[in-house]
């Protein structure tokens, strides 16, 4: 393995999702559920200086979600440290991710939210009692649900809603607030982007997916659309199969740093045959953009094509929003090929030199068996 340090090549993760264009329609899964407060989390109108307390089932609701990964903001018109002060005092506070209180519009609060949780737009739900409030998003927004606060009770029914409850997802909160973290550390960060990369101390894992990795890696190929090169599905059964495959191998990658773990951020389905590796699906976190992590997965195919003797393929499905995964293949040394069909397929250049990042320690498979 080579330690040779690699210019980071992976398109930089920002503060605004990466989407070129913003979908028109709301996503199939909801990842965030925006909140109004008055009159929708708790009952009166905290202005109104008459007393504030939660609506019935509502602090069930909101940790149920919770428990399901399903992160969740404030959007209200208030005076922030009284409302944040109230949430406090209710035992709620911890639940809201960058919760925005302020006069302004609440379509521009809520498009901020998206950007700050680096999510899409359109997997946004908006929850308000206020029917104009609603109309106002709405227009702005028409890729963000929006749901008036009497229906708040039956959330945890809706299918965009559901998920199952798994360790990963009980922990997504603390994820961001760990991105949070790092966010804060980096724009503080005197030195060059790459002395950035070492200081993170980032370990990379990549592992052949086991039992116990189906739950998460479905809902990765349900949740991650925009770092998506093919935008393939797959539920647990579907997965559980694959691995019982002797020509499919089911790759999950990890990562953790200073400020803790990211969790499960990357999944690599590789379809073999005796004379070609052909990569079906490969996806990645947003949360990880800019780290090349990406590149390190597929330089470690790359070598493990190299000592089986076969050709590494990729299948690539253009969407409105995956072109950084495009890039991310290019970067690595893949390029197009005349083969035509509903998928590009992308070729990587025999003779590559395969070098890791000198900031990433790795932990990798010696092979697929």
């Amino acid at each position: 393995m080579s330690s040779e340090p690699v210019t980071p090549g992976e398109p930089v993760a920002s503060s605004e999702p990466i989407t070129p264009n913003e979908p028109a329609t709301p996503s199939e899964l909801v990842k965030c559920v925006v909140w109004d407060l008055d009159d929708t989390v708790w009952d009166g109108v905290l202005s109104e200086g008459t007393g504030v307390e939660l609506r019935p089932g509502v602090r069930e609701v909101i940790d149920a979600l919770d428990q399901r990964g399903i992160l969740q903001s404030i959007v209200s018109k208030n005076d922030e440290k009284a409302a944040l002060t109230e949430l406090e005092r209710l035992g709620i506070r911890d639940y809201f991710l960058v919760p925005h209180v302020s006069w302004q519009p609440k379509s521009e609060l809520v498009r901020s939210i998206a950007g700050r949780l680096n999510i899409g737009v359109d997997t946004l739900m908006f929850i308000d009692d206020s029917e104009f409030e609603r109309a106002e998003v709405e227009f702005a927004l028409p890729q963000v649900r929006c749901v008036d606060a009497a229906e708040a009770s039956g959330l945890l029914a809706r299918p965009e809603l559901s998920r199952p409850v798994t360790a990963e997802g009980r922990g997504r909160r603390a994820m961001y607030v760990q991105a949070e973290q790092r966010g804060e550390y980096e724009k503080s960060f005197a030195g060059p982007q790459i002395e950035f990369l070492r200081s993170l101390r980032m370990r990379l894992t990549v592992a052949v997916a086991t039992p116990e990795d189906l739950e998460r890696a479905a809902e990765l190929t349900e949740r991650t659309h925009q770092l998506n090169t093919t935008g393939l599905t797959f539920s647990k059964a579907e997965l559980r199969d694959l691995m019982d495959r002797d020509d499919q191998t089911l790759l999950v990658a990890r990562l953790e740093d200073r400020f803790g773990t990211y969790g499960t951020i990357g999944l690599t389905l590789v379809g073999r045959s005796q004379s070609e590796w052909r990569i079906r699906l490969f996806l990645m976190s947003c949360r990880v953009m800019g780290r090349n992590v990406g590149g390190a997965i597929l330089r470690y195919l790359a070598q493990a094509a190299d000592a089986g003797q076969v050709s590494l393929t990729a299948d690539f499905l253009p969407t409105e929003v995956n072109k950084p995964m495009y890039t991310v293949y290019r970067l690595a040394g893949f390029k197009k090929t005349p083969v035509e069909g509903p998928a590009q397929v992308l070729r990587l250049t025999p003779g590559l030199k395969h070098g890791y990042p000198d900031y990433l320690e790795l932990s990798l498979p010696e092979s697929f068996e």
